[in-house]
C-alpha cells in the first residue's frame, strides 16, 4: 500500500493549505494507484476559537472540518476510528451505497452499536457505482455539528468527467457554529419539551466568515482564483438544522452532479442545499483581472413557525492580483450576492423558487450513466412526515405546544432507537423486545393532511420496521402535515439511491398526480426535501440487503422521532447476501 491521499493533506499547515492541497493531490495520479484506501480518523478534542468565543470541541485528527476522504470508484476504503474522548461516537458515510457492507453505515443503534472511550472499530466497505461528493458525519446526537468532512470520489482511472476537467477542485463545506456545547442544546431540548436554542452563526470551511460581529480577516475562507478558468466547487451542507441558499457575488455557476450523480448542466446564480445533501457546480472565472472582491454567501431558508438563526456566512472569491499592480487589496470594491428572503411563510416567490429550482434538476440519463428508474412499483408506501407533540411527565413544566412536548414522526410513529443494535438483532434472528416488523404502510387516521390539523396531535412511539423482499421496486410518498407547523424535511435514505419522480403542493391525490411522474430522466438522490405543505415522491430498487435508517436530516426533527427504518431481505446469490459481522464490531 502506497501513501494515501490523507497522510500527504496531513502535513498541510492549515485549513486553507488542506483545501488547495486538494487540487496537487488530484493532479498526482502517481498518488492515488492504489485500489485500498486506509485513513486512521482519531476522535479527540480540540480547543477552537470563532467569534471571540473559545472552546472544546469534538474532531477528527485535529482538524475542524475534518479530513477529506479521496478515493476512486471502486476502491475498497478502510477507515480505524478510534475514540479518544468520553462520548460514545459512530461516523456514518453518508449516500454511500455500502453494498453488503451494512456493517460499516454507522448510524447508533441501528446498524452498530456506539464506539466508545478507549475503543476503535474499522469500516471496511467499498465504493461501487458512485463517483462525486458525498460527506461524513458522526452520526449519535449532534455530535455532528463538529464531526465532519468531505467525501471526494474520483472517476476510474482513464475515466472522465462528463464535462471538460476543470482547472482545480474545491471543497466548500457549510456548517454551523454554537458558541455553547451542542451536546448541552440538545439535551436541554428534550428535557423541557422545548425547542432546542439556535445557532450563533453558519460557516463556510470552518469560518464564519466577514459579516459577523468579533469574526476577523482569520475567521473567513478565502478562494483565490486566475481569470479565464473553470474551477469545480464541491458544496456539501453540513449544517445541523438548516436549509441553506448559496450564491457568488456577480457570477453564475453550472450544477453538473448532486450527490454523487451526474446531472444536466443547469446554469443558476443561486441554489438551495440542505442538510446532507451535496452539488458539484463549475464555476468559470472572468477573462479579465476585475477591481473588485466578491463575497461566496449562504443564507438559510425557513419554513417552520420556530426561532432561526437569521445570519448570513460569507467567504471571499479573490481574483489573483496581476504582476506590477498598484492596487491594494484592501481598497478593492466588495461585492455581495443577492440571497432569497428566509422566511418562506411570508414570501411566495421564495417557496416557487425552491420548487421550480429543485424540480429543475434532472438525471443526466446518458447511455453511460442511466437513470434506471423503476417504470412500474411492487410496493407502495404513503407516509406522512411532520410534527406533533408528546406528553409532559407529570408535575412537571414543558415548553412545547400547549404544555406539551414537541414530537415528530412518519405516519404517527416517532421511532425510539433501541438499546440493542437493529442490524444485530435482525442478523442474529433476535428480535424479541428490540423491534417489530409492522410499520405502517399508509396513515392509520387519514385526514387533511395539509388543511385544518386534527385535535389530538399526540404520537405513537415504538421501533416497528418495514420488511422488503430483496429488489422490490419500491415507491415512497412522503407527505407533509400542517400539524403544529406544516415545515419542510430534508429525508435521507440510507444504503440506497433513489430518484425523486414526483414533487408538489397540498394534498397528494393518487389518482392525479402519479400521471405527472416524471419516469424519464428524475434527478437521483441520496437525500431530498418534502416541501412545506407538500409531497415528494420517490422510487428506488431494494437491491441491498441490511437494516437501513431513513430520517428527516434537520438533526432536531430526527432527536424528536421523525426516522424509521427499513429490512431488505437477502438476495438469492452469494453477492446478494448480507454477511457476518466483522470481529471489532463494536458491543453495546
Amino acid at each position: 500500500m502506497g501513501t494515501s491521499s490523507y497522510n500527504v493533506l496531513h502535513y498541510l499547515p492549515s485549513m486553507t493549505a488542506l483545501f488547495f492541497g486538494l487540487y496537487t493531490i488530484m493532479m498526482m495520479p502517481e498518488l492515488v494507484t492504489c485500489r485500498t484506501r486506509h485513513y486512521t480518523f482519531n476522535i479527540r478534542n480540540q480547543t477552537v476559537t470563532r467569534l471571540c468565543h473559545t472552546k472544546s470541541i469534538i474532531c477528527v485528527n485535529n482538524k475542524f472540518p475534518g479530513p477529506p476522504l479521496i478515493a476512486r470508484e471502486g476502491d475498497r476504503v478502510i477507515v480505524k476510528v478510534v475514540n479518544h474522548v468520553s462520548n460514545n461516537i459512530t461516523i456514518h458515510w453518508h449516500g454511500i451505497r455500502q453494498l453488503t457492507s451494512g456493517w460499516a453505515d454507522g448510524p447508533a443503534y441501528v446498524t452498530q452499536c456506539p464506539i466508545q472511550t478507549g475503543q476503535s472499530y474499522s469500516y471496511n466497505f467499498t465504493i461501487t457505482g458512485q463517483r462525486g461528493t458525498l460527506l461524513w458525519h458522526a452520526h449519535i446526537s449532534w455530535l455532528r455539528s463538529t464531526v465532519y468532512g468531505p467525501i471526494i470520489i474520483l472517476p476510474k482511472r482513464n475515466e472522465s468527467y462528463p464535462f471538460a476537467k476543470p482547472y482545480k477542485e474545491v471543497p466548500i463545506i457549510l456548517g454551523e457554529w454554537f458558541n455553547v456545547d451542542p451536546e448541552a442544546v440538545i439535551n436541554q431540548a428534550l428535557q423541557t419539551g422545548g425547542g432546542p436554542n439556535v445557532s450563533d452563526a453558519y460557516t463556510i470551511n470552518g469560518f464564519p466568515g466577514p459579516l459577523y460581529n468579533c469574526s476577523s480577516s482569520n475567521d473567513t475562507f478565502k478562494l483565490r482564483v486566475k481569470p479565464g478558468k473553470t474551477y469545480l466547487l464541491r458544496l456539501i451542507n453540513a449544517a445541523l438544522n438548516d436549509e441553506l441558499f448559496f450564491s457568488i457575488a456577480n457570477h453564475s455557476f453550472t450544477i453538473v452532479e448532486v450527490d454523487a450523480s451526474y446531472t444536466k448542466p443547469y446554469q443558476t446564480t443561486t441554489l438551495l442545499i440542505t442538510p446532507g445533501q451535496t452539488t458539484n457546480i463549475l464555476l468559470t472565472t472572468k477573462p479579465y483581472y476585475p477591481n473588485a472582491t466578491f463575497l461566496i454567501a449562504a443564507s438559510p431558508y425557513f419554513t417552520g413557525s420556530g426561532t432561526l438563526d437569521n445570519t448570513t456566512t460569507a467567504a471571499i472569491l479573490q481574483y489573483h492580483r496581476p504582476p506590477n499592480t498598484t492596487t491594494s487589496t484592501q481598497n478593492l470594491t466588495t461585492y455581495k450576492p443577492f440571497l432569497p428572503p428566509f422566511n418562506a411563510t411570508k414570501f411566495v416567490n421564495v417557496t416557487q423558487f425552491v420548487a421550480n429550482f429543485t424540480s429543475s434538476l434532472r438525471s443526466l440519463n446518458s447511455a453511460k450513466f442511466p437513470a434506471n428508474v423503476p417504470k412500474t412499483v411492487e410496493k407502495k408506501f404513503l407516509f406522512t412526515v411532520g410534527l406533533g407533540t408528546s406528553p409532559c411527565p407529570k408535575n412537571t413544566t414543558c415548553q412545547g405546544p400547549n404544555g406539551q412536548k414537541f414530537a415528530a414522526s412518519i405516519n404517527n410513529v416517532s421511532f425510539a432507537l433501541p438499546s440493542m443494535a437493529l442490524l444485530q438483532s435482525y442478523f442474529n434472528k433476535k428480535s424479541v423486545g428490540v423491534y417489530t416488523s409492522d410499520f405502517p404502510a399508509n396513515p392509520v387516521q387519514p385526514f387533511n393532511y395539509t388543511g385544518t390539523p386534527p385535535n389530538n396531535t399526540m404520537v405513537s412511539n415504538g421501533t416497528r420496521l418495514v420488511v422488503l423482499g430483496f429488489n422490490a421496486s419500491v415507491e415512497v410518498v412522503m407527505q407533509d402535515t400542517s400539524i403544529v407547523s406544516a415545515e419542510s424535511h430534508p429525508l435521507h435514505l440510507h444504503g440506497f439511491n433513489f430518484f425523486v419522480v414526483g414533487q408538489g403542493f397540498g394534498k397528494f391525490d393518487p389518482n392525479k398526480d402519479p400521471a405527472k411522474f416524471n419516469l424519464v430522466d428524475p434527478v437521483e438522490r441520496n437525500t431530498a426535501g418534502v416541501p412545506s405543505g407538500g409531497w415528494l415522491a420517490i422510487r428506488f430498487f431494494a437491491d441491498n440487503p441490511g437494516v437501513w435508517f431513513m430520517h428527516c436530516h434537520l438533526d432536531i426533527h430526527t432527536s424528536w422521532g421523525l426516522r424509521m427504518a427499513w429490512i431488505v431481505l437477502d438476495g438469492p446469490n452469494p453477492n446478494q447476501k448480507l454477511p457476518p459481522p466483522p470481529s471489532d464490531l463494536p458491543k453495546c
